[in-house]
Formats: C-alpha cells, sequence, structure tokens
C-alpha cells in the first residue's frame, strides 16, 4: 500500500486513511464471499409471516355525540388525531359541485382570533402539521404534533374546527388557486379519463360520477355564504369522530376532547338521498369505447372498468387477491404484459374502489400512442383470462404480496389513525383489521375464479381513451372490439355539425 504522503492535508490523510481501511476490510472478507456457492437461479425463500398484533383500540363517547376512539402508543412522544365528519362532496348541492372540498380547505385560513397568516405561521412554529381537506363521502381535519407542544397543537386544530371565519380575501383566493388547477386539468389526459370514465359510469347526477374538487362551471359561483352555511349544516359532532393516535393515555385523550369539543353543539342533519347508478339499456350494457380527443398526445390514457362492490362486501378478501394477480401488484398480470413484455407503458395496473356504495372497477395505464390498438387487444386477453383458474403457485404469491406487506401499513402513529378511519367510514368494527391476514390466507383459487366471473365481465364495460384521435382512433375501430364513440372532455356527446 502506498504510504501517506509526509505533508498531505488533514482531509487527504483522512481519506487515505478511510481508503487503507476499505482495503483491509476487503482483504478480510473476500475470502469468506468466494468460499460461499450463491444460487442465483431462484429466488430466496420467504420466511414465515410475523402475526401482526393490532393496537387497541378504546372507544368512547361524548355527551355531545362525539364518537372518540383512542390508540396508546408510547413509545414516542408524538400524537396524530384525525377528526373525521362523516360527509364529503357527496351532499354538495346540484350545481354548488366542489363545495365541501372548498369549505374544508378553507377552515386553515382564517378563524375568530387568527388570520390565514397567523395560522400558517403557528405551526411553523411548533414544527406540527395541520391539515384539513374533504373527499366523496369524508371529510377530515388532521394533526401531527409532538407531545411536547399538544397544549398549543390542540389549541390551534380546535380553532379552525369550531371558529371559521371564511374571510372574503380568502375564499376568493383559494375559489381562484382551486378553478386555475381545474383549468390545467384540461391539458393532462390520465385527469381527463379519470373525470370522463366516472361520468359515463355513473351518470353526471351521480355523487360518484362527480368531481369532488368540483368543475370549471360550478367553482366560481360557489360564495363565502355558501361555505359558511355549508360548514354550520354538516360540520355538526354527533356526525364526528375524532380518532387519537400516540403518546396519551384514554382518560387523558377523553378529557382533552372534553375540554375542546365539549361545548360544540350537536344538531340534526339533512337527510341524505339514496344515490343508484343509472340503469343502462340492452344496447348500452355491451362493452363501448369513449374516444376523447387529446391532439398531439404522444401516449394514450386507458380506463376500463363497471361498477364494482362496496366496502361491506363479504367478497373484500377474495377481491384483493384478484386484484393483485391482475394489476395491483409489480408483477401482477397487467403490468408483467403491458411493460414488461411488451413494452407499451411505464405501468399498467386495476384495483377496486371499495365505498359506501358499490365503487368503480377500473384497469388503467398510460399507453404509448401508436400501440394503443394492441394494448387494447391486450387488456381485453388478461381479463377474460383472471376469470379462468388461477394457478397454485401465482394464488400463493398474490397471497404473500398481502400478507408480508400488511403490517407496514401500522408503522406510525400517522398510519394507525389512516387505518381506522375507513372503518369509521363505512361504519366496520375496530377490530375489523385484525383479521387481515387470516382472511387473505383462507382465500382459494375457487374463491377468486368465483368473484372475477362475477364482478369482471369483459362483455359489459366502460372503456375510455384519451389521445390523439388522427393517429388512433382507425386502429382502434379495426380491433372491433367494440363500437368506437367519440365525445368531449367530459364523456359528453359532441355538438351534432
Amino acid at each position: 500500500m502506498r504510504p501517506i504522503p509526509r505533508f498531505a492535508t488533514p482531509s487527504e490523510r483522512s481519506r487515505a486513511a478511510c481508503a487503507a481501511a476499505m482495503l483491509a476490510c476487503t482483504a478480510l472478507v473476500a475470502p469468506a464471499l468466494s468460499a460461499q456457492s450463491v444460487d442465483r437461479s431462484t429466488p430466496p425463500t420467504l420466511a414465515a409471516p410475523t402475526p401482526l398484533v393490532m393496537p387497541t383500540a378504546v372507544e368512547r363517547t361524548l355527551p355531545n355525540g362525539l364518537r372518540l376512539i383512542v390508540v396508546e402508543q408510547r413509545k414516542l412522544p408524538l400524537l396524530d388525531a384525525v377528526l373525521l365528519l362523516r360527509h364529503g362532496s357527496e351532499v354538495d348541492p346540484a350545481g354548488k359541485d366542489g363545495l365541501a372540498a372548498l369549505t374544508a380547505a378553507l377552515l386553515r385560513e382564517g378563524t375568530a382570533t387568527r388570520t390565514s397568516a397567523q395560522v400558517a405561521e403557528q405551526q411553523a412554529f411548533l414544527g406540527i402539521r395541520l391539515g384539513s381537506g374533504a373527499s366523496l363521502e369524508q371529510t377530515t381535519i388532521s394533526l401531527h404534533t409532538p407531545t411536547a407542544v399538544l397544549d398549543s397543537a390542540w389549541a390551534l386544530m380546535g380553532d379552525i374546527v369550531l371558529n371559521p371565519t371564511f374571510p372574503d380575501a380568502e375564499v376568493e383566493r383559494v375559489r381562484n388557486e382551486t378553478l386555475t388547477g381545474l383549468l390545467q386539468l384540461r391539458d393532462r389526459p390520465p385527469a381527463i379519463a379519470d373525470r370522463a370514465f366516472n361520468a359515463l359510469l355513473y351518470g353526471e347526477s351521480h355523487p360518484y360520477g362527480r368531481s369532488s374538487g368540483g368543475t370549471e362551471q360550478t367553482v366560481p359561483g360557489i360564495t363565502r355564504n355558501d361555505i359558511a352555511e355549508f360548514w354550520r349544516t354538516w360540520y355538526k359532532p354527533n356526525a364526528a369522530t375524532l380518532i387519537i393516535v400516540g403518546d396519551i393515555t384514554v382518560a387523558e385523550a377523553e378529557r382533552r376532547a372534553n375540554a375542546l369539543f365539549g361545548a360544540w353543539t350537536r344538531g340534526t342533519l339533512p337527510t341524505v338521498a339514496v344515490a343508484t347508478p343509472p340503469t343502462r339499456t340492452v344496447s348500452e350494457a355491451a362493452t363501448s369505447i369513449t374516444l376523447i380527443d387529446k391532439p398531439g398526445a404522444p401516449q394514450a390514457s386507458f380506463r376500463l372498468g363497471s361498477v364494482g362492490v362496496a366496502r361491506s362486501t363479504p367478497d373484500y378478501h377474495a377481491l384483493m387477491v384478484l386484484n393483485t394477480a391482475l394489476g395491483g401488484s409489480f408483477t401482477s398480470r397487467l403490468n408483467a404484459n403491458l411493460r414488461e413484455t411488451k413494452g407499451y407503458t411505464y405501468g399498467a395496473g386495476s384495483s377496486f374502489a371499495m365505498r359506501r356504495d358499490p365503487g368503480p372497477f377500473v384497469a388503467r395505464a398510460e399507453i404509448v400512442a401508436e400501440k394503443s390498438d394492441s394494448a387494447l387487444i391486450e387488456f381485453m386477453k388478461e381479463l377474460r383470462a383472471i376469470r379462468t383458474t388461477m394457478s397454485p403457485a401465482e394464488l400463493e404469491k398474490a397471497k404473500q404480496y398481502l400478507i408480508l406487506g400488511f403490517p407496514e401499513r401500522f408503522e406510525t402513529t400517522g398510519d394507525v389513525a389512516a387505518q381506522l378511519a375507513p372503518l369509521v367510514t363505512y361504519n366496520l368494527p375496530l377490530d375489523t383489521w385484525s383479521g387481515f391476514q387470516r382472511g387473505v390466507d383462507r382465500v382459494t383459487a375457487a374463491d377468486v375464479q368465483r368473484v372475477a366471473t362475477r364482478y369482471l365481465d369483459p362483455a359489459a364495460l366502460r372503456i375510455v381513451i384519451v389521445g390523439d384521435r388522427a393517429t388512433i382512433e382507425a386502429p382502434l375501430r379495426a380491433t372491433g372490439i367494440a363500437p368506437v364513440v367519440v365525445r368531449d372532455v367530459m364523456g359528453r356527446e359532441l355538438p351534432r355539425p
């Protein structure tokens, strides 16, 4: 080994010393490595899954009807809290799509005692995360905080929930930002495909067929009075659940919840009409292709699917195994075919969006434009093939993927709170996740074939493809898979010339 120069700088001498140490380690380890025979022809054998011990959730109810769920996790001085309201954009009034989302976003933009800037400044000063938002079926206000600043963080969370003022200037700013974002989506084929697919599948009068963020037509008409009235109507403790996970006892969590939200007045909520998807006629029941023109697009956005199942389905575990094999993992059939074998896309997948009512099943990918016809053929081939018997090896791989990956959903206090939230939204028992791994392990090939046959019908699909019409229309028609109808970016019929 070359000696270190006598007049080397300290940094040079340090680097040389590190290099010498690395060489010495290599010399010691190399003989051991060479003596090992590593068989790279087969993948490593998976170890048996370690049973996951789920955290205990304790439930209380405050006098005003607020439901409280507490999970003690005392290892780190951290706490996550989620206030979950059981209504979201599905209760937006007609012509006011996006109202729930705007209301939730504006909670943090000013209260009776703090301006928007002061709310943001206090978050930064405390080193906490405070968020709010609304989706289709729920509204959430979330807090992540060190317990050292819990008093201040807790007070700030309560302030934005109980005392928002919705200042006119902030309403105008957030509304304009929302509208700008919606206009930008018009230039993004994946977003166009998502919106059109849902609108065609459910109809624009159904909550699942509308955009929870609103549209370019509805958002400009939402006023401050609309927002304040929505908050007064739907933000009630008897329609809310407070989930607390972290370094806190159940007694302390209940005391804090009572102190902060105990004076929140309960109220009667409006009746929500049950929406049902539109009934398709005999002629509409067959698979159809909707083509939306995006001139010059180098890729085509594919969405293929149908109305699926509600979260309460007894077929939940079998459907999870089915979807994992079809398009829910990197080694799934769709991704292995369209990405790895054919090279048509960077990724293809599928999912069941399970909600209070049956949500959509959708298979998706962004496909290089000149291969749109070939990709459609492969999509249909995989959707037909998954209905046949699954091999024991593929079944076991899908089950192990779900079972071994399940514990990572509960690594942090925020993760635990996030996993409890859908149990509340869909009125499921709090110990639901305790049986997940056992439920998956019990799924058989016959179960997968049964649910695939029941819920996936290649002869009755909605197919939406967004791309350059001049390039892809003729090849798509030539496949003969289904009639092709050209529509606008909302999936609506084009005006006749």
